[in-house]
């Protein structure tokens, strides 16, 4: 919890030693996750693996020099069928990214956009999944790192995608074999494809 502390304070104190001509919008961002839900297959082998996000968003920018970061409080939604069971396992969250950005300016129209940061998740759905003798538990909060680019269109619109990497474990799945249990981790990673507007 302190390096969460430590992290949004040092981001706060970027945003307020951003000199005068630093440009603040505020807008609204959502996509497409397609999950890649590294779970070992002999204890559940996963299809269908997608799901969705939306939320507010914010970016703050330098223009002269390109740079500047961008955070979003976003709804969460990544879920996997398993296969031959017709259960989902489904995760819900609250996730924060704050990326650095650099933006390439394309004249008056357009920009072109690398960004990297990372993102806290906490997690607001159903910890725990009881399938048969499997019990899968989602952790309550993770932490991942986003990569990725986009284009900035008309310095309202925005599209790209990135891919985000968790840091650990997103849940665990419990197995009895027998009188015994064995542990297995499972890491929920996803690229996400995604639109924002900005006011």
């Amino acid at each position: 919890m302190k390096k969460i502390v430590s992290i949004i304070v040092f981001a706060a104190t970027l945003f307020v030693a951003m000199p005068a001509e630093a440009q603040i919008k505020f807008g609204v961002k959502g996509g497409l996750n397609i999950t890649d839900m590294s779970i070992n297959k002999d204890v559940f082998d996963t299809s269908n693996q997608t799901g969705f996000f939306i939320g507010p968003t914010a970016k703050f920018t330098l223009p002269l020099v390109g740079l500047g970061i961008d955070a979003a409080a976003l709804y969460d939604q990544r879920k996997a069928d398993l296969k031959g069971s017709g259960e989902t396992i489904k995760q819900q969250s609250i996730n924060i990214p704050i990326n650095l950005r650099y933006s390439i300016g394309l004249g008056s129209l357009a920009a072109v956009y690398l960004a990297a940061g990372p993102q806290f998740g906490f997690n607001i759905g159903d910890n725990d999944l009881k399938l048969g003798d499997t019990n899968w538990e989602w952790k309550s909060s993770t932490l991942s790192v986003n990569v990725g680019a986009g284009v900035t269109i008309l310095k309202h619109l925005e599209a790209g995608a990135n891919y985000n990497i968790v840091c650990g474990k997103s849940g665990e799945a419990t197995v009895m074999d027998g009188v015994e249990s064995f542990v297995k981790d499972g890491r929920n990673n996803a690229w996400q494809i995604y639109v924002a507007y900005y006011f």
